[in-house]
């Protein structure tokens, strides 16, 4: 799939070196994208917050050579990570296209996580949208004018190329990424910024992250998404998607807390369920996991206070609640949830605007 709007003007001039960084956050979605088809095209819309605390911060050095073919080095906190190589590589032959110039350069990428990689918190959503942030920069300085809309949009084009996610990081707070028949201007290719009103509970929401574990999952997204295919109750789960989407939109507008929560919490088991009923099946929850979300929901029984959970595509528990009921939810997780997570690690977050350029 070539998408013409995106393949730029012959260059007048390339640059012998230089250097290009951005910052870029982590998001979650409410509702979730699982399951994906050819060319990185969602198999269900999704909309996502938009963190602002858990970020990557990508620096690109780059160079002019004469040899053919790519050329680059990957640092992740100051050490050379060969791993993360075939995955750069099979980014860059995806968007090659659209970015003339990658063979071009030597290109020395380095980054770092304001969060603990590989722990269930979308780092290549942050990572891949930094660095496809960082590639546009880089072209708009090759004489390529073009408008802010038009720069987001190609970057968040690009960066789902490299891992889906990663095009609801380009902004904030709230992002849709798929199409949907009652979301104008939604798309497969690009995240876009939720177009209609949102109630002002739902301005200043926080998400306090409990790391339940931090190490690697037993099972990648790319492998779980394409599970999805031929998965039994796959048909049944994109439409559920839809009907959650315009759910949302009436929540959002009405500012309907108690609904979101319902909506938000049953697409988070519903991710997990598609997971444990697939071919293979597997299970991303621990028991801590459990333990969390049943003492949220005891305590917003108690309470009344309006706490909820959802979960990404691993162990850790979000926890999502307005900022004007935060002093006691943010107490209730210091003395009764961090005791699950893994060396009682936890991260407080709220949600942001998107991605920033970074001066050098």
């Amino acid at each position: 799939m070539i998408v013409s709007e995106f393949i730029p003007k012959p260059y007048k001039s390339l640059l012998d070196s230089g250097s290009v960084a951005y910052s870029s956050p982590s998001n979650i979605a409410l509702v979730k994208y699982w399951g994906k088809k050819a060319h990185q095209i969602p198999a269900n819309p999704s909309i996502s917050f938009t963190l602002n605390n858990c970020k990557t911060l990508t620096t690109i050095k780059f160079k002019k050579k004469t040899t053919k073919g790519f050329s680059f080095e990957v640092y992740l906190e100051g050490v050379i990570q060969k791993e993360f190589k075939p995955k750069i590589k099979q980014f860059f032959q995806r968007i090659e296209v659209y970015l003339p110039f990658l063979s071009a350069y030597h290109f020395t990428i380095e980054t770092s996580n304001t969060f603990p990689h590989s722990s269930g918190i979308a780092s290549s959503a942050s990572g891949m949208s930094a660095l496809a942030l960082c590639l546009v920069q880089l072209e708009q300085s090759l004489n390529q004018e073009t408008t802010k809309t038009f720069f987001n949009r190609k970057a968040s084009f690009l960066a789902r190329l490299g891992s889906g996610s990663a095009c609801r990081s380009i902004e904030g707070p709230l992002i849709v990424w798929g199409t949907h028949a009652n979301i104008i201007g939604s798309s497969d290719l690009v995240g876009i910024k939720y177009p209609y009103e949102v109630h002002p509970n739902f301005s200043n929401f926080c998400d306090t992250i409990l790391l339940v574990d931090k190490g690697e999952k037993q099972v990648s997204s790319t492998v779980g998404h394409d599970l999805m295919h031929g998965h039994p109750f796959s048909e049944q789960r994109f439409a559920q998607a839809h009907t959650n989407m315009d759910a949302l939109i009436e929540v959002l507008k009405t500012g309907d807390l108690t609904a979101f929560i319902n909506i938000v919490e049953r697409e988070a088991l519903t991710l997990h369920s598609m997971m444990m009923s697939s071919d293979p099946y597997f299970i991303l929850m621990k028991p801590n996991t459990l333990e969390i979300i049943n003492k949220i929901w005891t305590f917003r029984i108690k309470t009344g206070l309006c706490i909820c959970f959802t979960l990404d595509a691993g162990a850790n528990v979000h926890v999502l609640f307005p900022e004007n009921e935060a002093n006691e939810i943010r107490e209730f997780i210091k003395t009764s949830l961090v005791m699950h997570c893994q060396n009682d690690q936890f991260i407080e977050d709220i949600l942001g605007e998107g991605a920033q350029s970074i001066k050098i």
